[in-house]
């Protein structure tokens, strides 16, 4: 009998576009969670659904974990350091819904922690769960489990007499190095190796060197750690490197911060410890296009960075400020050159669809595909999230879908001056812009087609209602 099981509710095979990248990395956030408890004494399981190889959500193998493990307590810990987590899409909602029934069946406490759970706590209450954690994970969930009276835990929303009662909020840590490492035992890690090595020839594990992100883009949803930011020290850092690269088996090396490489001076303290220590590895991070300074992309190639993904997301400066981005047009240029002088990937996440974006703008963000020639891009459209500036600015317009079934979804959800299907279209045009492949020409008459109907539909709307 365990006293924990920790499981997340990612599953790969759910998602049809994570299913065609085929790129998963193992649950961080769970794994730090679970390599805490045991620190602490206390007999920890994991459940890690990612790979289960069906198309269905894996509750059988859940439940046979259940009945294997017999565990005190249940924990759904979503991975913070994963965009599909942060997403909130409706398919992980829908396998923890069930998770926590499974649990209810059995008697069995469950708790959840993520960025959807803090935004719907009142919901993830009703479909089972005994409790939600919300903000940074560890230090609640350790309370938690060692049965601390529930009104004295920070972090933690619970039902109360009436209604769902939230106790005040936890303060972040700002001491990550005293974090042990991921519980790395607990995954089945030959899943992960088998699924890199067929599908691409080698094999990527994930780091966290920071936790947060300090800029205000009006869009970016931040439930866990709020404004706040805080990094690891260098050298802790490259020594896990060191650890996933000799002793794990990565060739490769998936940074998963929201923001790698903030400060010039952490960076080349860490291209140093991770030359000293003979840890570099081809790795990928994300970062910003005004971050991707000489001096610092210098630092990076030195410490074997190979990818760099940054948040373009327009070429219209009028787009960028609306959001406020904080960052100029000019600057994606700069970082893209300042990249491919050292022979760096250099890739962008476009946004089409925010408020205010017309044609005008889309053709802006088009010319500077074509000019700056990213080595890729990835395509979405503005997507609304609870205690954003920019969700309440949509809210009004918001119907009873307001998540994405999942990554692939590109649901428009307010009213945007295109319909979704134009934005699908003019994904797959630029994504063949970029990448290459047949069909660009149709893919781009398609494009203006459906620009032009959408035009012509809201000039005959103005007739009507004039």
């Amino acid at each position: 009998m365990a006293d924990v099981l920790l499981t997340h509710s990612n599953h790969l095979f759910s998602d049809r576009k994570q299913t065609g990248k085929m790129q998963p990395y193992p649950a961080l956030q769970t794994m730090i969670a679970a390599a805490v408890l045991r620190e602490k004494g206390f007999d920890t399981a994991m459940f890690d659904p990612a790979l289960e190889p069906c198309m269905e959500p894996p509750v059988e193998a859940f439940e046979a974990a259940l009945d294997q493990y017999r565990p005190r307590l249940v924990i759904v810990c979503e991975d913070d350091f994963n965009f599909l987590s942060k997403m909130c899409l409706i398919r992980n909602r829908e396998l923890a819904f069930q998770m926590a029934e499974l649990c209810r069946l059995r008697g069995i406490p469950a708790a959840v922690h993520g960025s959807d759970a803090s935004d719907h706590a009142g919901e993830y209450i009703s479909a089972g769960f005994s409790f939600v954690l919300t903000g940074e994970v560890e230090e609640t969930l350790l309370e938690l489990v060692q049965g601390k009276p529930l009104e004295s835990i920070r972090g933690l929303a619970f039902t109360g007499a009436l209604s769902v009662r939230y106790n005040q909020p936890r303060t972040v840590r700002a001491d990550l190095d005293s974090l042990p490492r991921p519980a790395w035992d607990l995954v089945d890690l030959r899943r992960y190796r088998q699924a890199w090595i067929t599908a691409h020839g080698y094999f990527s594990l994930n780091i966290a060197s920071s936790r947060g992100c300090p800029y205000r883009c009006n869009w970016c949803a931040k439930p866990v750690y709020g404004q706040n930011y805080h990094y690891r020290s260098a050298r802790l850092v490259a020594e896990e490197m060191l650890h996933l690269k000799t002793v794990l088996g990565a060739e490769h090396i998936w940074f998963a911060d929201d923001i790698f490489a903030l400060s010039p001076a952490w960076t080349h303290a860490f291209a140093d410890a991770v030359a000293e220590l003979g840890a570099q590895i081809p790795f990928k991070m994300q970062s910003r296009c005004d971050l991707m300074t000489r001096d610092t992309v210098a630092a990076l190639k030195r410490a074997g960075c190979a990818e760099v993904w940054m948040g373009a997301e327009s070429g219209s400066q009028k787009i960028l400020d609306a959001m406020e981005k904080g960052t100029r047009v000019a600057q994606i240029y700069e970082a893209r050159e300042n990249l491919r002088r050292h022979g760096i990937r250099a890739c962008f996440f476009l946004q089409f669809g925010y408020p205010g974006e017309e044609w005008r703008e889309i053709e802006a963000t088009i010319r500077m595909v074509r000019e700056t020639s990213p080595d890729d891009i990835g395509v979405s459209v503005s997507y609304p999230l609870r205690g954003t500036r920019f969700y309440q600015k949509v809210a009004g317009e918001l119907g009873a879908i307001s998540n994405w079934s999942d990554s692939d979804d590109l649901s428009m959800m307010f009213r945007g001056s295109y319909p979704s299907d134009f934005y699908r279209a003019l994904a797959d045009a630029l994504h063949l812009e970029v990448r290459g492949g047949a069909g660009l020409a149709e893919a781009w008459d398609l494009v203006y087609e459906l620009e032009r109907r959408a035009s012509l539909e809201r000039v005959e709307t103005v007739a009507v209602a004039s």
